[in-house]
């Protein structure tokens, strides 16, 4: 007599999630060809316009969620370049729609490829978080993306010009944001000012990250250095200082 197993071996979540990141890649592709095609059809320059800003729209969403696919692999990957590749996934998708700058300050950080993952899935709510909910005024909006490590901590400064109602319901959206960072060791922090609103991540390295991070700014240290000023030397001190300070240099990708 045959005996059914009757809990079959289940999937690992990797594997769910990479078909599932497959397909939602495939129905965006999809999409931008049904677009791109009724554009070369339609009649009218209007019409042709409004359906290429759709396409570049749905181009710019197919970006992002490419940038926000889990890395393959088990080798420590650069933060820094996986964060910059989200943003522009971003700023093509919604962020120039919207007139908001979205720049950066980064620091060299090896991470696991799941942890940075991870903090690619709260980088790029938080982005959205203030996209949607800083009030700009009507003035250019800037968000500000700064991050740094120091010692076995590593800190994501994501900063906007804007203001907003202080503790509003919307906060109520970064539930999964903060469950992630939780996953990491980490938490997530608040800062209001006047000018300005400010969220910072914190979470601490792994043994592993600490030793290849390590690694990388004794290779730093050893390289020969150009020669800074005094200024730029103290502006250097403070994450968050220096992100607000009017004379920091930031570059966009």
């Amino acid at each position: 007599m045959t005996v059914l197993n009757p809990e079959p071996p289940s999937l690992p979540e990797g594997v769910l999630l990479r078909e599932l990141h497959h397909r939602v890649a495939n129905g965006v592709a999809f999409a931008i060809n049904l677009v791109s095609a009724a554009a070369i059809r339609a009649e009218g320059a209007e019409a042709k316009g409004a359906l290429s800003d759709v396409a570049e729209l749905l181009h710019g969403y197919a970006d992002v969620h490419r940038a926000l696919g889990i890395p393959p692999g088990d080798t420590l990957i650069q933060a820094a370049t996986y964060i910059r590749k989200l943003g522009c996934g971003m700023r093509r998708a919604v962020l120039d729609r919207m007139n908001i700058q979205l720049a950066f300050a980064t620091q060299p950080l090896a991470l696991q490829p799941q942890r940075c993952w991870h903090l690619g899935l709260i980088v790029h709510e938080l982005v959205m978080h203030a996209a949607r909910h800083a009030c700009f005024d009507a003035g250019a909006g800037q968000i500000r993306i700064k991050l740094t490590r120091t010692g076995a901590l590593v800190n994501c400064v994501i900063l906007d010009n804007g203001s907003r109602p202080p503790r509003e319901a919307s906060d109520r959206e970064l539930r999964i944001a903060r469950d992630i960072a939780r996953a990491l060791g980490g938490r997530i922090e608040h800062g209001f000012g006047a000018e300005f609103t400010s969220i910072v991540v914190s979470f601490p390295l792994t043994e592993r990250e600490r030793r290849a991070n390590w690694s990388i700014a004794t290779r730093q240290m050893r390289a020969p250095r150009r020669t800074r000023s005094p200024a730029s030397s103290r502006q250097s001190a403070d994450a968050l200082g220096v992100l607000l300070s009017p004379s920091h240099h930031t570059d966009a990708p």
